[in-house]
């Protein structure tokens, strides 16, 4: 079957009876098909004219996004898509909100006050096998507010990072709140009369003296601090101050349990009343990439406002993404759960950092393992059949052209390595011909152009679509797709992307989903990305009873490591540096609250290793579109890219994942399958291989082509998985690891050579324009010299000399050259033509001692040591045996006198039961060594190769394949 659409975030089924009342209750849908003005932008431009329908809501949001601002709210565009956005972009509730999750508390809004929720016992719905979803949902504890209060509606009159400020007002009272994300106290300020807390309970008074009152609703325990001078006065479930006049008091939530003692409780109210007049006025992220480190170090800081006394500090409670990347603080104790895992808490502080590693990310897999033989065959007759139609674009909006350039580049990147420059300059070609278009404005013109309207500060897209235009939904998902083909494009042809071309209508993309400039004030700061949750959030307006929502992670990934690749192409480290803050903050927010691959935040009985959803107050085992096991499971995987590594961070999770897939769909999945296998690939590349092989008539997903999906399986299955306890200094780069040898990769895609350092102090040389690996290929990777427009932006591709080459020369190396092939008449010499071997079987354990070796010699040899160390590349294929494993030694006898001043043993590399070549290269790492090199005169090399473990043959490649490169100059 072909497999429907997938639908963005939002729930379009609603009864006809719904809508109607939508529109009754307010919503306005603004429709203009005035001839556009254009606004240039380099070569390219936006138009200031409507061209479709605009931001909608209650009353006259669509003109006036401002309408539900105080007038001393922040200047500049208002923020959309966060945990409040129900309060300012009013859709559902035209007078107050839908409840508001912030965590540890969860917050609703009325005519008479501020509503709060501990609620700390999941509502489980669904099966283990099915649909299901888990959610925290919003159970009033108690409610605050001023004695008389009725205002007609709730308005914003202030926002931070993390934190926003409803206000109330019926003309005698007033009221501002200021609640946040990790705050368990909320601010007061009010006038007009009596502090009031009712709460839906009899509440249990545990402490009342003078200021400060503790007591228990539904098993929940609070403390209120009033000013000093002041008291509390409780009347059946009605607490109340005069707060002495003063106008200004806190409401906490204590971290404590059913078996928490008088005396513990009373402790934390005095802990926690050091802050409590020291009312938190602001928030603030500040991040740091540190290159050489590669580490990320992100900076949460508070600003308070003293209403009496001297403290500066506050309370805040951290999630587990947070909490497990801490440095310099200690939590206490005590915790809170939530919905998103056990928030613990920090007392006295003004800021708390996290430090991540960045771990990299790649323009795409290196041709490591589809490199030559049948396997690269097969690969290019599928970039062959691909190369008339690249994009294979399956809708005209901005989500699906976005899904076609996404197709095209992952083919231009592919046929890129491994020299294809017919079918890489026909995907470019197709790349910049759509995104000309659509970065260009003209009178009259409605289709396939940016809108930029001044009220909202948003770019929107037509034809837009999933609401990217009424609703500001999924800017990120959809304009993630334009600016990672903008990527790939800028590698090639670097002057269409700069300023004076189209790199400016590129950044307005970037600025409006996430703005990482905070001097701009034409876009919110970040809109999509809520900086203290660490991900984003789909929905503009988040008018839900669970609050917001964000189904494919991924494709919020995608956007993140487009601002990586464009920034890196272009030089512009600011956004670089923004994508890498959202890319490491986001892959750690997954792993828990998408994922929870340590299995610690779901509930127990949710019975789901995963969520297609997470939502303000819980998750869901579902999408927006389809019931299907695939489909909730892949909507978080797609599109798969070079940098989407961090999928497979966990391996043994990964695993878990695909076995309940499995489960759930009561067999192997029949549709998204190669997206699926792709990700199956990052724990088990050669069962993914093997289902690839086993079903080649699979439907391909609609952004996905059967040419990348090849080259990613077939290169995983070579590579092995992620490594991640090695990162590198360079932000192209990364680390695999497989039978205990690990490969390392980096992308260059500068005009110049580079070497990349790695943590573990090993080193790699990449060529201008080039992706380099250990122990394999250097295929070319992007060169940054091409110009404008034309059949071939870049010069052709062709591999390093040091490397074997898909097209291999018979060519004798220079006299003495370091580089030799392994020849079928036993010597080290030029690359001939393919030919191959058997190394015997071994029968029993031969680990370390060479045992019917296969022996390949070089001699007479006159070179000087260049210092470093061996390296080689021998093909092997086992074929479907198990239990293979194949090693060499390499001896230098350096006069030539029958001694061998040096021998190097290295340690066996164990094959897979895959038919196809496998890389033994020296990443397998030495086993043994005596001995030094020095300078080879009139001198021999020998390779032994032969079984150190199995009881069948293997094959190994000669001529143009193996190959040993001496340290010589």
């Amino acid at each position: 079957m072909t497999p429907p659409a997938p639908h963005r975030h939002r729930l379009w089924a609603l009864a006809s009876t719904t809508v109607l009342a939508l529109v009754a209750g307010g919503l306005a849908v603004a429709a203009n098909t005035a001839p556009a003005e254009a606004a240039p932008v380099g070569a390219g431009s936006y138009t200031t004219t409507p061209v479709g329908p605009l931001p909608s809501g209650c009353g006259q949001l669509s003109t006036n996004p401002r309408q539900y601002v105080t007038a001393d709210a922040p200047a500049g565009a208002v923020p959309t898509n966060d945990w409040w956005s129900s309060l300012l972009f009013k859709r559902t509730d035209c007078a107050y909100s839908e409840p508001l999750h912030a965590h540890p508390l969860s917050y609703d809004t009325f005519t008479d006050g501020l509503g709060f929720s501990a609620n700390s016992t999941p509502a489980i719905s669904g099966t283990a096998t099915g649909v299901g979803e888990f959610h925290y949902p919003y159970v009033q504890d108690v409610r605050v507010g001023v004695a008389g209060l009725t205002a007609p509606t709730v308005k914003v009159a202030n926002w931070t990072d993390w934190t926003v400020t409803p206000y109330w007002s019926d003309g005698a009272r007033t009221m501002r709140a200021t609640i946040g994300h990790g705050l368990p106290f909320a601010y007061f300020q009010t006038t007009g009369g009596d502090a009031v807390v009712s709460a839906n309970s009899t509440p249990t008074v545990w402490s009342n003296s003078g200021a400060t009152i503790g007591f228990t609703v539904a098993g929940h325990d609070y403390v209120g601090y009033a000013p000093t001078g002041a008291s509390w006065t409780v009347s059946g479930g009605r607490i109340s101050s005069t707060l002495a006049g003063k106008g200004y008091f806190s409401l906490a939530l204590l971290p404590t349990t059913a078996s928490s003692t008088a005396q513990e409780r009373a402790d934390l109210a005095a802990s926690y009343g050091r802050y409590a007049h020291a009312h938190v006025t602001g928030t603030r992220v500040s991040y740091a990439y540190d290159q050489a480190s590669s580490r990320m170090t992100t900076t949460y800081a508070f600003t308070t406002t003293a209403r009496e006394g001297t403290a500066t500090q506050t309370v805040v409670s951290l999630y587990p993404h947070q909490w497990k990347a801490l440095t310099g603080s200690t939590p206490i104790a005590q915790s809170y759960p939530s919905a998103r895992g056990r928030m613990k808490v920090l007392t006295g502080v003004s800021q708390f950092r996290t430090a991540m590693t960045f771990q990299g990310v790649l323009p795409e897999l290196p041709a490591v393992g589809d490199g030559s033989g049948a396997d690269l065959t097969t690969l290019r007759d599928q970039l062959a059949a691909v190369r008339g139609n690249p994009m294979d674009q399956r809708g005209g909006d901005t989500y699906w052209t976005g899904k076609g350039l996404g197709r095209a580049a992952r083919i231009a990147e592919v046929a890129d390595l491994v020299g294809d420059t017919a079918t890489r300059d026909s995907a470019l070609n197709a790349i910049r011909a759509t995104l000309t278009d659509w970065f260009t404005a003209s009178p009259g013109k409605a289709a396939k152009v940016f809108y930029y309207d001044q009220n909202w500060g948003t770019l929107i897209g037509y034809p837009a679509s999933y609401g990217s235009d009424q609703e500001l939904n999924d800017h990120h998902f959809h304009y993630g797709y334009f600016i990672a083909a903008s990527a790939t494009l800028a590698k090639f042809d670097p002057q269409w992307a700069t300023d004076a071309r189209y790199g400016g209508m590129v950044d307005l993309l970037i600025r409006d989903a996430d703005n990482y400039d905070r001097s701009d004030t034409r876009f919110p700061y970040l809109r999509d990305f809520d900086i203290y949750a660490g991900h984003d959030w789909a929905s503009g307006h988040g008018s839900f009873g669970a609050g917001n929502n964000q189904e494919s992670s991924s494709e919020g990934m995608n956007f993140a490591n487009a601002l990586i690749q464009w920034g890196q192409a272009t030089g512009d480290t600011a956004v670089r540096d923004a994508g890498i803050f959202l890319y490491t903050t986001q892959a750690a927010t997954i792993q828990e609250y998408w994922f929870d691959h340590a299995n610690e935040n779901f509930p127990a009985a949710f019975g789901h290793s995963t969520v297609g959803m997470v939502w303000g107050d819980g998750g869901a085992y579902s999408t927006w579109f389809s019931a299907e096991p695939e489909m909730i499971q892949g909507i978080n995987l797609l599109p798969v890219t070079g940098g989407h590594l961090y999928l497979g961070y966990d391996p043994a999770y990964v695993r878990t994942n695909w076995a309940e897939m499995v489960r759930n769909n009561g067999g192997q999945p029949t549709v998204w399958q190669d997206i699926l296998w792709q990700f199956q690939a990052l724990g088990d590349g050669n069962a993914a291989l093997s289902s690839l092989r086993a079903n080649p008539g699979y439907t391909p997903e609609e952004g996905e082509s059967r040419a990348h999906t090849f080259h990613w399986i077939r290169n995983l299955a070579a590579l092995g998985t992620v490594d991640t306890t090695v990162s590198a200094n360079h932000p192209l780069s990364a680390v695999f690891t497989r039978n205990g040898a690990r490969t390392y990769v980096a992308s260059n895609i500068t005009a110049a050579p580079i070497t990349v350092r790695f943590s573990d102090g090993t080193t790699l040389a990449v060529a201008a324009g080039k992706t380099a690996t250990t122990g394999a290929y250097t295929w070319s990777g992007g060169n940054a010299t091409g110009g404008g427009p034309g059949p071939s932006p870049s010069p052709t591709p062709t591999p390093t000399p040091t490397s074997p080459s898909p097209s291999p020369t018979t060519t004798p190396p220079p006299s003495g050259s370091p580089t030799r092939y392994l020849l079928t008449d036993g010597g080290l010499g030029a690359a001939g033509g393919a030919a191959t071997t058997t190394v015997a079987a071994a029968n029993g354990n031969h680990d370390g001692t060479p045992t019917n070796a296969r022996v390949f010699t070089a001699t007479g040899l006159n070179l000087g040591y260049a210092g470093g160390q061996t390296s080689f590349d021998l093909f092997l294929d086992a074929g479907a045996a198990v239990g293979n494993g194949v090693q060499v030694r390499i001896s230098y006898d350096l006069t030539g006198n029958g001694s061998w001043e040096r021998v190097e043993t290295y340690r066996y590399f164990a094959t897979d039961p895959v038919t196809g070549y496998e890389h033994y290269t020296q990443a397998a790492g030495l086993a043994s060594s005596s001995g030094t090199l020095g300078a080879l005169t009139g001198g021999t090399v020998r390779v032994e190769v032969w079984s150190a473990i199995g009881n069948n043959p293997t094959t190994l490649g000669l001529g143009n394949q193996s190959v040993v490169r001496l340290p010589y100059s």
